[in-house]
């Protein structure tokens, strides 16, 4: 493949190289400094991958180029690629790079095969290409003139995107299930067809099959759903083993059963393992298997229209062109962990990515003109008649909570990562009283404010018609919208700061702003930390602010409330000129009222508290909250003290069958019942259910694969030692290292000081909150090259899927202690004090040692750098898993052994018993 003839510059913390563009005596490749590489690249246009992080690496924001990414998503929409050297050659079938010095001519060579397939007569994404390249070379593309010549003129105009998306088609609703009760011989039949007639024999998949199969059995009374809990070590198999009676119920039936998962990752696995149990497409075109996500996920073509329209200026209408590319060709439309490349955000602006999904429930449903293409609706369409709906934990409580249509909330569930569903309950349930939430309430009734850009139109705006029409609905709307002049405008955090508060709502933000700082004594003022204080004992002022605050509210919520009846009214006798289109219309107005109503009938209640006697299921708390010191919202918080409570009442009743599933569902160590943690966490006390348990261990032979080393000689607290424990871990290791930190300030100074050290090595060091690429996309990264190490925190610890070389170390700074939040110190009290932690930290604990061994030919180290690690924690561990005290030195060399022996040497036996 020919190379272009364009000089390519590659920067990493190992050095710079620079290639001049081929001519004809060839061209060569030099080393040079980070100001002379900066210096080059203002000169003249340079390959790049990935810019941001080459800005990053050189230190030098400002930096632009020719990013071989840009040009990869222009030309493969909708496909994936490892953002790396590595990734890139392997996703266009180049040679592999020898060294950094090597990557340069690389990128060359990779520009030339992009720019020749654009030449090619068999290029899949052909269509739209030159009328996108044309609105590009408008927008001055730094790409568009190096492809032109490449890309001829279709004979025939082009059709734009939003003619060439097709339209989802309404059926009828699907009838209810069949009753039936699954033969277990045939679910094991159904388990044996998925797993392959030639798989291995695993009889403790077939014994949680067995008992998956329960919960798909008819409901014996209202609101006692057949509810099993199921912990399955890694290894088991549990995804086959629950899709098998699933499949089984769901062709026998006619049902449709949801999926729901913590982590995108595990979405995307169960996407490639459903495959096993059902089609791609069934006879009639329809899918059997469909991925659901919140609103906030999917691309919002009226955003997109208005972006490439001009809403969107300078790189981000770059973006908007790309976006619009790969719509075309998405399979679903997911923007966030679906087919849309994670990296293509952070080459412009992520702000930029979510500004095309609904990120406010701003949708005006059949009010727009996409309505009948939209993403949400076909992927919503499509779950009612699917038979599997894999979604996430929110999304199954946020629809059981305030569901638009009933045939869409789930009745079989199957809740894998079934740890998480306590965190993700927690969430859905809270309600936050804060100057961002009630700005965004604001722009919701009033549209945008003036001067400011946006489609967005206020409740007046989208409901003109039915104003016009209904003179009672009319004057519900100018209510609302005149009350919502009290709630905070643009600049309230500045007024705030000033001493200058305007309105009710931010009198009273003001005076929780001044309450937080004078009582917090976290140190978090100091570090530039988020700060919080009870919100209990208040002054008689507050309380009077609060008790304006709250009649604001109500006079918001009052009319809003009669708009909704007149609504209902409407649709009850719909008047001539409401055809399909504007009933759709008004029902999601209704849909949209409706939860508004209840979050400030939430607020109401939470001020109305403030000065008054403590709620026992709550826990309420004022929090500024801040980045790196820097303000950004100010309010009152308040969270359930058991949020499996609401989850039980609005989630569980309505099911007839529920599994909760995970490797870590219960509490491996402890005195007593290791289940009675995981059956007050499933909320089912609360319905008075007793829930099925079943426990199947992993198959691994975690005591001759892995070892658990507990390093007693890094100081806490010395960033120095700590920064060199990682990096010689790192070099013993040869990469494959992943390293979770409990604090993002502590991960930046490890980084920091030791990614350069490791690159001259050729160990590539990459870390969250460092570097500018999303999460999901260092993953890959990490996963792609056996060499690199990967630096974290929570979003790392669980939901990481890494098999084989890529992960032969995880590596923890310390131990993963809760943080001594209000809310946590809540629920230690009522949940059994200092045992409450522990089950914390062990559970924390399990799920990353769960990220060392994904497969049985997996092996390494679980190090944690802590010589505090109080021994009652081991039990966190599968049984047999050695845990020994060792000193860094000795932990180096037990790194570099090729084999682990599983049997710990006696005097670290003996060194672990005296503690």
């Amino acid at each position: 493949m020919d190379s272009v003839p364009l000089p390519a510059l590659h920067a990493s913390h190992a050095g710079c190289w620079l290639r001049s563009a081929p001519g004809p005596t060839g061209a060569q490749t030099r080393g040079l400094g980070k100001g002379e590489a900066v210096m080059a690249a203002a000169d003249t246009p340079l390959l790049l991958l990935n810019a941001p992080l080459v800005a990053t690496r050189l230190g030098y924001p400002d930096l632009s180029g020719l990013d071989l990414l840009e040009l990869f998503a222009f030309v493969h929409p909708a496909r994936f690629c490892v953002p790396t050297p590595h990734g890139l050659a392997d996703a266009l079938g180049l040679p592999q790079p020898g060294d950094d010095a090597d990557v340069s001519r690389l990128l060359q060579q990779a520009a030339g095969a992009l720019l020749a397939r654009c030449e090619s007569d068999d290029w899949a994404e052909r269509e739209g290409a030159w009328s996108s390249l044309q609105s590009l070379a408008r927008l001055r593309w730094p790409w568009a003139p190096v492809i032109a010549p490449h890309l001829r003129q279709p004979e025939r105009a082009e059709r734009w995107l939003f003619a060439r998306l097709p339209e989802w088609e309404e059926a009828p609703e699907r009838p209810q299930p069949a009753q039936v009760t699954l033969d277990p011989a045939a679910v094991e039949q159904r388990l044996e067809s998925l797993t392959g007639s030639g798989a291995e024999q695993r009889p403790g998949q077939r014994a949680y099959t067995r008992e998956a199969a329960r919960v798909f059995a008819p409901r014996p009374r209202a609101d006692a759903p057949h509810m099993l809990l199921a912990q399955a070590g890694t290894g088991i198999g549990k995804t086959l083993g629950y899709l098998a009676p699933a499949s089984l119920w769901a062709e026998q039936t006619g049902g449709t059963v949801w999926v729901s998962t913590y982590t995108k990752n595990l979405q995307r696995q169960l996407r490639t393992e459903s495959a096993r149990a059902w089609p791609e497409r069934r006879a009639d075109g329809s899918r059997p298997v469909v991925i659901r996500k919140g609103r906030e996920n999917y691309l919002c073509l009226l955003n997109l229209e208005d972006a490439l329209q001009g809403g969107f200026g300078g790189r981000a209408a770059v973006l908007a062109q790309l976006v619009a590319r790969w719509a075309a060709y998405s399979r679903d439309g997911d923007m966030i962990g679906g087919d849309l490349p994670g990296w293509l955000g952070t080459l412009f602006r992520n702000r930029a990515i979510r500004s095309l999904t609904d990120q406010r429930g701003e949708c005006i449903y059949a009010g727009c003109p996409h309505y009948r293409k939209c993403f949400i609706e076909r992927a919503a369409r499509a779950s009612v008649q699917a038979d599997l709906v894999i979604a996430n934990h929110a999304l199954v409580m946020v629809n059981a909570a305030r569901g638009r249509d009933h045939a869409q909330r789930p009745t079989r569930i199957v809740f894998d990562e079934g740890h998480h569903v306590f965190d993700a309950a927690d969430s859905t349930f809270a309600a936050a009283l804060t100057g961002m939430e009630t700005m965004e309430l604001k722009r919701w009734l009033l549209g945008p404010e003036r001067g400011l850009k946006g489609r967005r139109r206020g409740l007046a705006a989208r409901l003109a018609d039915v104003a016009s029409y209904d003179e009672a609905g009319g004057r519900a709307v100018a209510a609302a919208c005149d009350a919502a002049e009290a709630l905070p405008a643009s600049g309230w955090l500045q007024r705030l700061a000033e001493g200058q508060p305007s309105g009710p709502l931010e009198h009273l933000f003001a005076a929780l702003r001044a309450t937080t700082y004078a009582r917090d004594e976290s140190g978090g003022q100091d570090a530039g930390y988020g700060i919080e204080t009870e919100a209990a004992q208040l002054d008689g002022p507050v309380v009077q602010l609060a008790g304006e605050a709250a009649a604001a509210l109500a006079a918001i919520r009052q009319p809003l409330i009669r708009l909704g009846l007149r609504l209902e009214a409407i649709m009850a006798e719909a008047p001539d000129w409401l055809d399909g289109q504007g009933r759709a219309r008004i029902e999601g107005a209704r849909h949209s009222l409706t939860w508004r109503i209840d979050m400030l009938a939430a607020w109401e209640a939470m001020l109305d508290r403030l000065g008054g006697p403590t709620d026992p299921d709550f826990v309420d708390w004022l929090a500024v909250d801040r980045s790196d010191a820097r303000e950004y919202d100010v309010g009152l918080h308040r969270r359930y003290l058991d949020p499996m409570r609401p989850f039980a009442r609005t989630v569980l009743a309505g099911t007839h069958g529920v599994m909760l599933t995970s490797a870590t569902l219960t509490d491996r160590g402890g005195e007593g019942d290791g289940w009675a943690s995981a059956v007050a966490r499933s909320g089912a006390p609360w319905l008075d259910l007793v829930p099925m348990q079943t426990e199947a261990e992993s198959p691994f032979d975690y005591a001759s694969r892995a070892e658990v080393l507990i390093i007693t000689d890094v100081p806490k607290g010395d960033l120095a030692a700590l920064a060199g424990a990682y990096a010689r871990i790192i070099e013993a290791s040869g990469g494959g290292v992943l390293g979770l930190f409990t604090a993002i300030r502590r991960l930046r100074a490890v980084h920091g000081r030791i990614a350069d050290r490791l690159a001259r090595a050729g160990l590539p060091l990459y870390a969250q909150h460092v570097d500018p690429i999303d999460t999901g996309t260092l993953v890959d990264i990490f996963r792609d090259d056996p060499k690199a190490s990967l630096l974290g925190t929570d979003a790392l610890r669980d939901g990481v899927d890494v098999p084989g070389e890529s992960l032969r170390c995880v590596v923890l700074e310390q131990v993963p202690w809760p943080k001594p939040s209000i809310l946590h110190r809540a629920r230690r009290a009522a949940q059994g004090g200092s045992a409450h932690d522990d089950r914390i930290i062990r559970a924390r604990l399990a799920q990353a040692f769960g990220r060392l061994i994904r497969s049985k030919d997996d092996r390494g180290h679980f190090i944690v750098l802590s010589p505090a690690f109080p021994s009652r924690l081991a039990s966190a561990f599968p049984p047999g898993t050695p845990v020994l005290r060792l000193t860094l030195e000795e932990t180096l060399h037990r790194l570099q052994r090729p084999v682990l022996l599983g049997s710990p040497p006696q005097d670290a036996t003996a060194k672990d018993d005296a503690r």
